[in-house]
């Protein structure tokens, strides 16, 4: 697997499995920045996170985008769809069932390749 395509570039399309992949990656990055904020006491204002935390968080955002857009793209519509999550409650569960849930389009469409190919 190419994780910098994975984690860096909206283009192409990729399956749920690396979806998953990347998700549990962000997932470890921003725990191993809490608990190195943690240990070297990088607290902001007592508020339980800090700068490493931040930055954490800021380029998780980005790979989310990325991984969110390459995921839409395998069920054949635009990355614009990760808008929905902005919707509360609704958005998110939306989200989980077509991005992480649902079989992207079988065979190649307007976006590349079928990754299962």
């Amino acid at each position: 697997m190419d994780w910098k395509y994975l984690l860096t570039s909206f283009d192409g399309r990729i399956n749920r499995a690396k979806f998953w992949a990347g998700v549990v990656m962000m997932i470890i990055i921003n725990i191993i920045a809490n608990l190195l904020d943690m240990m070297l006491g990088l607290d902001i204002a007592d508020s339980g996170s800090g700068i490493i935390s931040l930055v954490a968080g800021l380029v998780s955002i980005y790979i989310a985008l990325a991984i969110y857009a390459k995921r839409w793209h395998d069920r054949d519509k635009s990355g614009w769809w990760s808008l929905i999550a902005l919707v509360p409650v609704i958005g998110g569960i939306w989200i989980l069932v077509e991005l992480g849930i649902l079989e992207g389009t079988r065979g190649a469409n307007r976006f590349g390749p079928d990754p299962l190919a």
